[in-house]
């Protein structure tokens, strides 16, 4: 969605309202929605390959041969995701929560320099959930991760600082437990 108003910087100089979601992604920023998006009918190996960074012209594409080089990163991202022991089966048949790892996988392909993760853990089972968490904490230590989220217990996992936002501005920042206890927060949120 498109701010009213405002910019929106990257990379210290680069305002994100003045480029399309193409340009935005090209630029090193991987999005990730709620509901997963992953290619059901294809492997899951065969979903990170597509993914993989490099030429996206159509002709190129068209007449590209995997290599071990590229086999060698599947393997890495797909044990990072969780899902080295699933590379064969079909996308289809994962859980969503390893729905949602693919596709976290997928971007990681890309080598975005900054990840946005929209709700991971909605309709996740708990140790999903969990796994999910720790997998966030993971990619964070190498690249810069954003996460939108409503359930606090997995907020609380995580462990990181938080920014409440209402209406597109910052109300609260900092620890979990500081900006629940933010009357703020508490005024907009619980309505009081």
């Amino acid at each position: 969605t498109r701010p009213d108003e405002g910019e929106v910087f990257f990379d210290g100089d680069i305002d994100l309202t003045k480029h399309d979601e193409a340009d935005i992604a090209n630029m090193g920023i991987g999005r990730k929605f709620q509901k997963p998006t992953v290619f059901e009918t294809l492997s899951v190996e065969d979903n990170i390959l597509l993914a993989l960074a490099g030429q996206r012209r159509a002709l190129p594409a068209l007449f590209y041969r995997s290599n071990a080089a590229d086999m060698a990163k599947i393997g890495e991202i797909l044990d990072t995701v969780r899902l080295a022991d699933r590379r064969q089966d079909l996308a289809a048949n994962l859980s969503h929560g390893q729905k949602q790892w693919l596709e976290i996988g997928m971007l990681l392909a890309q080598k975005p320099k900054l990840l946005l993760v929209d709700e991971p853990v909605a309709g996740m089972t708990d140790s999903e959930t969990e796994e999910t968490a720790k997998l966030l904490r993971e990619i964070a230590r190498e690249q810069s991760v954003v996460v939108v989220e409503h359930d606090m217990h997995f907020v609380r996992e995580l462990g990181v600082k938080v920014t409440c936002l209402h209406e597109g501005s910052v109300l609260a920042e900092g620890s979990l437990d500081h900006v629940s206890s933010n009357q703020k927060v508490i005024d907009v949120y619980l309505g009081r």
